[in-house]
């Protein structure tokens, strides 16, 4: 089983990347995020046609979005917005049953510029985040919180050079902390799992020919509960998809899964 997620950031402009990374790539359960599309404006049918069911929040201004796409079948909605904010209405966490796992899709704030208040939603969102998070990793379900966490977790391994990010929200040592404290919970980071030493990016903005150049960024991460962490088989990043004319600044990133 395939597990992919992947920041459309405009699933209108990028529907033709879609569905093309679908078809080649065929994943059995995909997260998006930043679909930049109102509820209405959801493409249901191309990607129905392409063989996935979907659900989807979107959101008015046409920011943020997520969405959870299940092949051959549909998913089972569990939760659609984190928990302990109610007056919160941005468009960021979608939860489903699908294939026998239990999905977490989540589009974390950037935090950009900080300090300020943005910076302090994105750590009191992530704070939210960690306490449904606590719930699930003991829990006797297989379960997957997936999707653009805008966090870089190291300096060594997750980014091409820190020193013209350092202002950064996504570097920021609370941010971290932030990160770090959700893997203590006993999460594994998939990814770095598979791949401990290596430099991986899954994310090269559109500025200074970064994608030409490989200046990337690893914000896109994969966490599996206890339950479901012995199933890891492989992990890696679909960079093709971030080479196609007028991409998303994102590859979709992946795990496949065995019984």
């Amino acid at each position: 089983m395939k597990l992919a997620t992947f920041n459309v950031n405009g699933i209108r402009p990028r529907l033709p990347h879609l569905l093309l990374w679908l078809e080649r790539e065929a994943p059995d359960i995909v997260c998006l995020q930043e679909l930049k599309a109102a509820d209405a404006s959801f493409p249901a049918a191309q990607i129905r046609d392409a063989g996935y069911g979907a659900i989807w929040m979107g959101q008015r201004p046409l920011w943020n979005g997520v969405a959870i796409l299940a092949r051959g079948s549909d998913p089972i909605e569990v939760r659609r917005g984190l928990p302990g904010q109610p007056a919160d209405k941005q468009s960021r966490y979608l939860e489903a049953a699908v294939h026998g796992i239990l999905v977490g899709c989540l589009y974390l704030p950037n935090g950009n510029p900080q300090p300020g208040p943005k910076f302090e939603y994105k750590l009191a969102w992530f704070e939210r985040l960690i306490a449904h998070a606590k719930g699930l990793v003991d829990g006797p379900h297989p379960v997957a919180l997936v999707g653009d966490y805008n966090v870089v977790p190291t300096d060594d391994l997750d980014i091409y050079n820190p020193r013209s990010w350092r202002k950064d929200a996504l570097l920021q040592p609370r941010t971290r902390e932030c990160y770090r404290r959700m893997l203590d919970q006993g999460w594994m980071d998939a990814i770095r799992s598979k791949y401990p030493k290596e430099r991986i990016y899954t994310f090269w903005d559109y500025f200074r020919q970064h994608w030409q150049r490989d200046a990337g960024l690893r914000i896109d991460h994969l966490l599996l509960n206890r339950n479901l962490a012995p199933r890891l088989e492989d992990a890696g990043v679909d960079r093709w998809v971030r080479g196609l004319d007028r991409a998303s600044d994102h590859a979709p990133t992946w795990v496949t899964l065995g019984a």
